[in-house]
């Protein structure tokens, strides 16, 4: 099947693809007519994966797929496939493991080659024009690629199979199963330790990433091993993120990444689920130590959140944009003589919480940062700092804003509503609470028979979900079950994992597949055990099984997270990197703690504010009121405690601990103390 020579974009959901829509390139998405026109032709094929807040993505595509000389070449030459990264993750995966495996280094735009059935012979990622930053010019690569194809089209395809063979093995393969042991979680922080850098926080080296699966393995490993060195290296971590130029001083919220050292210069897109893990991250983090900071910087994240990010319905979308205006930070940097315009007399005030900082190569307006003392100033002096920021924000608002990437992805959705359900309990903010309620309702009434969708963008929804997505909800009606009390919530995280095992589980029942049985247009169905910026599908996925088996002492679910980590931990252990998540997830179910409390649920309960000011990533709570007819095992063992008077019972594993009735002394257990 041929399809028509011209661009087919216009219809697609994807906001990147699109943006994408009025470039002369003749594109197709992924899908598989695409990959039979292919075939038919019998031409390679060009993919290119990117994202919305893609700087780099946005600078080839002026540079390249914009231009009619490129696009002439392109069209002549190749079947050109576009792939939005955050719409098709396992197309990504695959792709960006065979570009992994020809020894390059990855990252978007993913600029790959491909045989007309779709394997991988070569690939790179952003290409200039023309020749420069010691790249050759996309044309000539272009050209290149193409007498190889003509040439050696035998030998080509030869690599593309053994490449394809090799990512299958890797990403899709069964390694057998490995015995849990706490040794795992202990020797992995042992190692994020080695690497991070003791005086910025953060991996050494540049470029900085938030790298929340580390985080959270090191602070995994200070609450079960007691490993103080593993928490100070979180909360230096995210001190110095937090003062940096990554995080968005006037409006809350933190960009993807910054490209030096010292967390000052960002590329300035922000991502949903960066947010959501700092939320996470800063929740523990007050509980630990108190420090107003990281509560400060809960609430900013999520007015920004509220503000920004909602869309019609209460789901939140991907991402916005590095980039207004065609200038990477616009919207987000300041000269002084702006900072003064909308401060007037007041702007010298500001300048004692905060400094600019415009470092060597960087050529656009100075970066907003604070020092150590700024920031501690700006908490103690928060009601006069929040006035002047209120001051900034307004005059920002009337700016040519970055672009949105509406679209509302299920998975990251779970994330947040997740992370605002557990900050919504902890400081007693029912606001955001409500608003992980409405953003999970959205995306369960969009389901269709059923099944929940991957993507949605108004109207049109992108089916089916991926096993990241069912694991992510999971989690979510999780933690809004801890939140608020309701049991349908229990009811829908036990149909996600029924439809997780419908259709996402492996024949053998150990383990599960990203991508759903009945996905036609996959070229190798992947696991989802490598982490990106987010745990990996299958870390989400042991982490919702051991919680929903902790909470409802299901035995056939327990059995089934055991399984499932068991042969997680099998896999894990052949790889180099990645990994973090599985290891976080299965040091989980080695150790799952469970509080039972039942109290008065009114002002007058003391051991309800407790665990709720005592947030764990290990614990699940289940809150009932004083003279509930309790009608499932809440217990380990199956045993229902008496609820005739207040009371918590702590769990470990298999082993309760006896009843609590006095609310200090829960919290000096719940802290371990």
């Amino acid at each position: 099947m041929t399809l028509p020579a011209r661009n087919l974009l216009a219809e697609e959901a994807s906001p990147y693809l699109k943006q994408h829509s009025d470039n002369p390139v003749h594109w197709r998405g992924w899908s598989p007519d695409a990959l039979a026109e292919a075939k038919e032709l019998g031409r390679p094929i060009l993919l290119s994966i990117g994202y919305a807040a893609c700087h780099w993505c946005h600078v080839m595509a002026h540079e390249s797929f914009e231009n009619d000389a490129v696009a002439a070449v392109m069209n002549r030459l190749f079947v050109n496939i576009k792939v939005d990264r955050e719409e098709r993750p396992d197309i990504d995966q695959i792709y960006m493991a065979a570009l992994h495996a020809m020894g390059e280094q990855g990252g978007w735009p993913l600029t790959m080659f491909l045989t007309p059935d779709g394997k991988p012979f070569w690939g790179g990622t952003y290409f200039p024009r023309e020749a420069r930053y010691g790249r050759p010019g996309f044309v000539q690569v272009l050209e290149a690629v193409d007498k190889a194809w003509r040439e050696k089209q035998e030998s080509l395809g030869q690599s593309a199979d053994a490449l394809t063979t090799h990512v299958e093995q890797r990403l899709a393969g069964a390694k057998g199963k490995a015995v849990l042991d706490r040794g795992t979680l202990a020797d992995l922080a042992g190692r994020i330790e080695g690497m991070v850098d003791g005086d910025l926080g953060g991996l050494r080296g540049a470029p900085k990433f938030p790298n929340a699966p580390f985080m959270h393995s090191l602070w995994l490993s200070w609450l079960r091993e007691g490993q103080t060195a593993h928490r100070d290296a979180v909360l230096i971590s995210l001190e110095k993120m937090l003062a940096g130029g990554i995080y968005d001083h006037v409006g809350g919220g933190l960009s993807r990444y910054s490209t030096d050292a010292e967390w000052l210069v960002p590329h300035f897109e922000k991502m949903l689920y960066d947010n959501a893990q700092l939320i996470r991250m800063c929740n523990w983090a007050f509980a630990a130590t108190g420090n107003e900071l990281f509560r400060k910087r809960i609430e900013e994240t999520v007015a920004w959140l509220l503000r920004e990010m909602r869309v019609e319905g209460g789901a939140f979308a991907a991402s916005l944009d590095a980039d207004s205006e065609g200038e990477e930070g616009l919207f987000y940097t300041w000269s002084g003589e702006e900072v003064e315009a909308a401060l007037g007399a007041d702007s010298a005030r500001f300048f004692q919480y905060f400094e600019f900082a415009a470092p060597h190569g960087w050529e656009g307006k100075p970066i907003i940062r604070q020092s150590e003392a700024q920031q501690r100033q700006g908490i103690s002096e928060d009601a006069q700092l929040a006035a002047l920021k209120a001051k900034l924000l307004a005059a920002r608002e009337n700016r040519v804003r970055p672009g949105r990437d509406a679209k509302a992805l299920t998975d990251w959705n779970g994330l947040m509503i997740a992370a605002l359900a557990e900050a919504g309990r902890s400081f007693g903010r029912a606001d955001w609470v409500d608003a992980a309620v409405k953003a999970f309702a959205h995306i369960v009434e969009a389901s269709k028979d059923g099944r929940l969708p991957h993507s949605m963008l108004g109207d049109k929804k992108l089916f089916p979900a991926l096993s990241s997505d069912y694991a992510a909800m999971t989690n979510a009606a999780i933690a809004l079950f801890e939140a608020t009390g309701s049991s349908a919530y229990m009811d829908h995280a036990r149909q996600f994992i029924d439809r997780l095992d419908r259709w996402h589980q492996d024949p053998e029942k150990t383990g599960y597949y990203l991508t759903a049985s009945d996905s036609v247009d996959v070229p190798i169905r992947i696991r989802g055990d490598v982490d990106e910026a987010i745990p990996s599908a299958t870390g989400q996925i042991v982490e919702a099984l051991v919680r929903l088996s902790s909470l409802t002492g299901d035995h056939d679910l327990w059995a089934k997270a055991w399984t499932t980590a068991e042969h997680a931990m099998g896999r894990a252990a052949q790889q180099a990197y990645g990994q973090a998540g599985i290891i976080n997830a299965c040091a989980l179910a080695l150790e799952p703690l469970k509080l039972v409390i039942i109290d008065k649920l009114d002002s007058s309960s003391l051991l309800v504010p407790v665990a709720n000011r005592s947030s764990d990533p290990r614990r699940v709570d289940v809150v009932l009121p004083i003279g509930t007819e309790a009608n499932q095992p809440l217990l380990p063992g199956g045993v229902l405690p008496p609820t005739d008077k207040p009371g918590a019972w702590f769990c470990s594993g298999q082993t309760c601990l006896p009843a609590v009735t006095d609310a200090g002394e829960l919290e000096r257990l719940l802290r371990r103390e």
